[in-house]
């Protein structure tokens, strides 16, 4: 139980720790679980160590001297913080599970582009499960997931972070409606609006130099993922994110109107949270999204 000079005595000090909060060795030893000569011949380890007393005794009571009271105050918080720490950060996954929860404020993002390549990532991982849940709430540190991929939520926990994509605006429409046109189109047929991104029709509109004037409201809906079939089967157009609605150009189902392309200012991010069961994978599946996300843009670009 002797410290080396050069060796900090850490369970001497939380032995220490534990009769200043105690008040006596006897309540330190049950609150430790251990035996009261093991508690006093930590305390002797420590006195060594720091070469003064820390406790003086007064009949069954451990009075602190000065100089405890001095190293009580200094190193109780700090070893507190240690313990919660470890704690928080302790791994407990019951042996063969296999399993990360994915979180997103993005729910048009993962049902378009992050669910349809999810197996491409359990192949990839040995067979990892992914549950996905959706949110447009700020998450909590009491809230159960392990990744976190948003575009306008933060992690107030610490996390690893990535950047995923930055966002490109597109006016898409079907192709027997937009095919041969030019951008003027937008000023005939009636464009829908998103209420969860009220943002992206008036940032759009700036970069064209347009004004909500110059073109036609349709039909509100609440997320892109429910105007995309009306936009495919409709007579109507939308501007979304170019990642969104990459699959469906490609697949002939929507075009891009020349010359609406237009950087909207966010930025997709993924967050592995440091309290994660499967730290190691959590941190994986961010960076296969982060690929992901890069395999779509250069798709785009060609």
């Amino acid at each position: 139980m002797a410290a080396q000079d050069d060796e900090v005595p850490l369970n001497a000090i939380r032995a220490f720790v534990t009769v200043a909060r105690e008040g006596s060795v006897t309540r330190a030893a049950s609150s430790l679980g251990t035996t009261q000569s093991s508690v006093s011949r930590y305390l002797s380890v420590l006195r060594d160590y720091l070469g003064a007393d820390l406790i003086a005794r007064r009949g069954r009571r451990s009075d602190l001297t000065e100089f405890g009271r001095l190293f009580a105050n200094a190193v109780s918080e700090p070893l507190e913080t240690v313990g919660f720490t470890a704690k928080r950060m302790r791994r407990r996954a019951a042996a063969g599970t296999n399993r990360i929860v994915v979180r997103t404020s993005l729910s048009t993002f993962a049902s378009s582009l992050l669910i349809p390549n999810l197996q491409a990532f359990s192949a990839e991982a040995g067979g990892v499960i992914v549950d996905v849940i959706s949110s447009l709430s700020p998450p909590t540190s009491s809230d159960d997931f392990d990744i976190l991929i948003t575009r306008d939520l933060s992690v107030i926990e610490p996390a690893d972070s990535w950047e995923i994509y930055n966002e490109e605006l597109v006016c898409v429409g079907p192709p027997n409606l937009v095919a041969g046109r030019e951008l003027s189109i937008v000023r005939s047929i009636p464009i829908l609006n998103i209420t969860s991104r009220p943002d992206i029709l008036p940032t759009w509109l700036r970069a064209m130099n347009l004004s909500s004037n110059d073109i036609r409201a349709g039909a509100r809906y609440d997320h892109n993922y429910l105007a995309l079939p009306a936009v495919m089967k409709g007579k109507c157009l939308l501007v979304a994110p170019e990642i969104i609605v990459s699959d469906l150009v490609r697949g002939g189902a929507l075009q891009i109107i020349p010359g609406s392309r237009a950087p909207s200012g966010m930025q997709y991010r993924a967050f592995a949270v440091d309290r994660s069961e499967h730290p190691e994978i959590a941190r994986s599946f961010c960076r296969w999204v982060a690929r992901l996300c890069k395999r779509a843009t250069l798709a785009q670009a060609t």
